[in-house]
């Protein structure tokens, strides 16, 4: 048995659009129920359980006529706005089997960037675990802008364990482990545990699979156990059909071991969810200060700006070769920053007033890359 499954209390179960819908778009309710009584027996048991869920898009489709998934963004997050509801309701039905109810909670990456909506997000699913519900969580994508995605679930639920400080991470897919190419063909040979970078070297992970439905791959499956991992999590890749297997402890599936301690969590965000709106490019002096001594920036040691960000905006902080140090959320609007550069703080606030006398990257909100 896998001691780190056994003796995880907080887990986050990512389940891919494939595994709960068919070919042609519509929820299957025989596979939804066969998740949900695999992590329902332990939610029921005293485990908080989170359920990453993907599906709301294809769940949408085959109500809306469409035959296959959508590559522009207004007819995805209509298919989306179809399928949500259908989602939650189906779960909401098949939990109720074990006197369970659930909660829907849908994110873009804004809400767990931002200070303030980061510690609503965080509160949300806390308050839901203490009252015993199964947060079911998605990717908000009725609203969501091309800027403000995750990209896939894989990543969510590798950012939202994170968030939680979950002690396991359970990726569900239609292929039973980790492989070094197609397991279909001869030669490729699977792989029970990643301790490392090293173990994937000779490792060929491929993009999302023939049924169309869904975004991600195994790649993205890499990645998010990549993520999760460098954040302290052990993560456990396998089949959805093999989920009660993979969460008894059984030895199913690939098995990704922790590769650090824990960093902060909303700044491990910061690093892994969101993209850059802009890049402010430091001297030398600023780059030490900001590395070397970890503090905030300031205007007088940025020389120049890239980039239309508003206040609160993710921005990538550059050296003089133009590469990134680290990423912060900025408290100016791109327009301001210009007049501002070279300038210290003490001369802006005697020049502008005290609402200037301010960091342009507070430290608390900046992380190394």
């Amino acid at each position: 048995m896998r001691e780190a499954v056994t003796a995880a209390r907080r887990i986050v179960v990512k389940i891919g659009s494939s595994s709960l819908t068919t070919a042609t778009g519509g929820l299957d309710t025989a596979r939804v129920d066969a998740l949900v009584d695999a992590v329902g027996a332990l939610a029921t048991d005293g485990r908080e359980i989170v359920l990453v869920s993907s599906g709301a898009i294809a769940a949408g489709l085959a109500p809306l006529s469409i035959p296959r998934r959508p590559r522009d963004l207004a007819t995805q997050q209509a298919a989306a706005s179809v399928g949500q509801g259908l989602l939650i309701g189906r779960y909401a039905a098949s939990f109720a089997r074990h006197a369970l109810i659930v909660g829907q909670v849908l994110l873009t990456v804004d809400d767990v960037t931002r200070r303030a909506h980061y510690r609503n997000a965080y509160r949300t699913l806390r308050k839901l675990l203490d009252m015993g519900a199964v947060p079911i969580v998605n990717e908000n994508d009725t609203v969501a802008t091309e800027e403000i995605r995750f990209g896939d679930n894989d990543r969510l639920a590798a950012l939202v364990a994170a968030l939680i400080h979950a002690d396991l991470l359970v990726l569900l897919s239609d292929v039973d482990a980790l492989y070094t190419g197609n397991p279909s063909r001869p030669g490729t040979q699977r792989v029970d545990e990643v301790r490392g970078d090293q173990d994937l070297a000779g490792v060929s992970v491929g993009k999302a699979g023939k049924a169309g439905v869904g975004t991600g791959g195994m790649i993205t499956k890499v990645e998010a156990a990549r993520i999760a991992t460098g954040f302290g999590i052990p993560v456990v890749l396998t089949a959805a059909p093999l989920a009660a297997s993979a969460l008894a402890g059984e030895q199913v599936g690939t098995l990704f071991h922790p590769v650090r301690q824990r960093p902060t969590a909303r700044l491990f965000w910061l690093a892994h969810a969101t993209s850059p709106r802009g890049r402010l490019h430091l001297d030398p002096g600023a780059v030490q200060a900001v590395v070397a001594r970890r503090k905030s920036l300031l205007p007088a040691g940025i020389t120049a700006v890239d980039g239309a960000f508003t206040a609160g905006d993710p921005v990538d902080l550059v050296d003089a070769s133009g590469a990134p140090v680290a990423r912060g959320l900025v408290n100016y609007d791109a327009v301001e920053l210009p007049s501002l550069l070279g300038r210290s703080t003490v001369e802006l606030a005697a020049a502008l007033g005290p609402g200037y006398e301010r960091e342009v990257v507070h430290r608390d909100d900046l992380v190394l890359l």
